[in-house]
């Protein structure tokens, strides 16, 4: 086969190199990392569909063909796919506006997002855009997630405590239905959630590698079981569907696709970072490459596969892959293990399923989304740069003020930062230089230093040379012409200049020209491959001539000074780094 042709296969099909990293003892390490996923798994698909205002069992059928498909088309074998928290909260805000939450309408709209999502995160792995996913930042996305797990929180204490749910409501109203709500609080119910969340944490921190979810569901279910908590009011999953998974193709309606394009858009790419955040873990841990592009394709697939299934968007899990990272699983053949586990316990145990009590799901969701509170990464962002923190906390308060329209929030923090990023190009530091007693040229007024000579400025500009700063640019070389009258060189450090455009071209040609009339030379030191081919192209630097060839500030004065009537200077003696 040509190589061509083998690298498009693989591409196209990554799990055929399965056969080269699968041998008995891989073999065995990933059936078992198989089966201990599926109980996190199980727990965890029933509790999300919940948060998702689904019925529970979509979330088992969410966990089932879906989960194959990303693994087997996915590039990270450590990375586990199905239903996670933050990817149903985004479901049920998509859908808050337009159905009922449990309705046959909401499951037709959960579809439907599947399908929108799954298809841009396709289009996104297929035009190679993995890297425009940088473009939201960690604080934005920190602040994001920290609001959109105090939300969660709210949304699922009504089920601890036995209420009935308003919804998705604002935070305010949600806030206040909740406390309006508490006297009719059902004693069993909260009784059994607290006794969950108490269980899960102890089991969490001392024995971190037990399936401690599914010990807690099983033993307090059957408690529940025996003491009457159906019989006394207390809810229940509720019987499954006696098919197992109907396939079919999603109804598409125009005017509804157009309404959850937004929350689709944001979806798919929170849901992606999730997965990232993920894979960029296991692969720093194992040493295995991974690939966006190919990442977003599995995602996508996975999504459209749910879609097919009639279930609702699914995401990699933090939690279950650091699970199969734990259990050390080399390849996507874990993940497959534990979807075909889920499907065994569907048709195995449906009437157990069944009747899980609900304040059990919710205390699994409680348990699992503490873990994401941290005001620590915003903390950071704040003392790093106020920008991020700024950006951050605008996400974070944006998220819970605009809820259930939890999209705004995030598009509010990624439009803020790409905002103040611009501003910050407007004005990148520029500095008069001259030289320390170490030898290197350094910010003159910063540190005191004297001019080069009194004929001859040299002016630092540390940014790429464009439309957001030409006018910057043009204003500092004006004032450095102002406030030296005797000027009659202005040299450009231009090291810190990596990108040039149109606006930097016909800037830094007006400026020669400028300062040619009246008597003065514009030179250059330190410009970069990539910059110099577009003055080239431009026919610039023919105009600035041999003098803007100069590799460095002391390069450039000995050919400089000369032309002022200055004996060239001697070799500095260098005691530091030149920066």
């Amino acid at each position: 086969m040509p190589l061509a042709a083998h690298r498009l296969l693989r591409r196209l099909l990554p799990f055929l190199a399965w056969r080269r990293q699968l041998d008995a003892a891989t073999l065995r390490t990933d059936l078992l990392a198989g089966v201990s996923v599926a109980l996190v798994a199980i727990p965890q698909a029933l509790a999300y569909a919940q948060l998702a205002g689904l019925p529970a069992y979509v979330g088992l059928y969410a966990s089932l063909l879906p989960s194959i498909v990303a693994a087997l088309f996915g590039s990270s074998p450590q990375l586990n796919t199905g239903p996670v928290a933050l990817t149903s909260l985004l479901t049920a805000a998509a859908l808050a506006p337009l159905a009922l939450p449990g309705s046959d309408t909401w499951l037709v709209l959960a579809v439907q997002l599947a399908l929108l999502s799954g298809l841009l995160q396709l289009a996104f792995g297929a035009l190679r855009l993995a890297h425009f996913a940088d473009l939201l930042s960690h604080p934005v996305l920190h602040g994001f997630i920290n609001a959109c797990s105090v939300l969660i929180c709210l949304a699922q204490l009504p089920a601890l405590l036995g209420l009935t749910g308003a919804g998705q409501l604002p935070f305010a109203e949600g806030l206040a239905h909740l406390a309006a709500s508490l006297p009719d609080t059902h004693l069993p119910s909260l009784a059994l959630g607290t006794a969950a969340i108490v269980l899960l944490t102890l089991l969490n921190r001392f024995a971190p590698r037990w399936p401690g979810m599914l010990l807690v569901i099983a033993g307090l279910g059957a408690a529940a079981w025996f003491g009457g908590f159906e019989a006394s009011g207390g809810k229940v999953v509720g019987a499954l569907p006696e098919h197992v998974i109907a396939l079919a193709l999603p109804a598409t309606d125009w005017r509804q696709i157009t309404d959850l394009l937004p929350a689709a858009f944001v979806l798919a790419l929170v849901s992606f970072l999730e997965a990232m955040s993920s894979c960029k873990i296991a692969a720093a841990r194992t040493g295995q490459r991974w690939d966006g592009n190919q990442e977003l394709i599995g995602q996508g697939l996975a999504k459209l596969t749910a879609a097919v299934c009639q279930a609702y968007p699914v995401s990699g899990s933090f939690g279950r892959s650091a699970f199969l990272l734990q259990a050390r699983a080399s390849t996507g053949l874990a993940s497959m293990v534990g979807a075909l586990m889920v499907l065994a316990a569907l048709l195995a145990i449906p009437g157990l399923i069944a009747h899980i009590p609900r304040p059990l799901l919710a205390a699994v969701i409680l348990v699992t989304v503490a873990k994401l509170l941290s005001i620590a990464p915003l903390r950071e962002a704040w003392r790093s740069s106020r920008d991020d923190g700024l950006a951050g906390t605008v996400s974070f308060v944006a998220t819970l003020a605009f809820a259930p329209h939890i999209e705004i929030g995030i598009l509010s923090g990624l439009l803020l930062s790409l905002a103040l990023l611009i501003y910050r190009s407007m004005r990148p530091r520029v500095a008069v230089l001259g030289r320390h007693p170490d030898g290197t040229w350094r910010d003159a007024r910063r540190f005191g230093l004297p001019a080069a000579h009194p004929g001859l400025a040299i002016l630092r500009f540390d940014g790429p040379l464009h439309f957001v700063n030409a006018a910057t640019f043009e204003d500092s070389v004006l004032a450095v012409e102002r406030e030296h009258p005797q000027l009659k060189v202005l040299l450009i450090s231009s090291a810190g200049i990596n990108d040039i455009d149109a606006s930097g071209i016909d800037t830094l040609r007006r400026l020669h020209r400028q300062l040619a009339q009246g008597g003065r030379r514009l030179a250059c030191c330190g410009l970069k491959k990539q910059v110099i081919d577009v003055l080239e192209r431009t026919g610039l630097w023919a105009e600035l001539g041999p003098h803007a060839a100069y590799r460095h500030e002391d390069d450039a004065l000995p050919h400089l000074l000369p032309l002022l009537g200055a004996a060239p200077p001697a070799a500095p003696i260098r005691r530091g780094l030149e920066w």
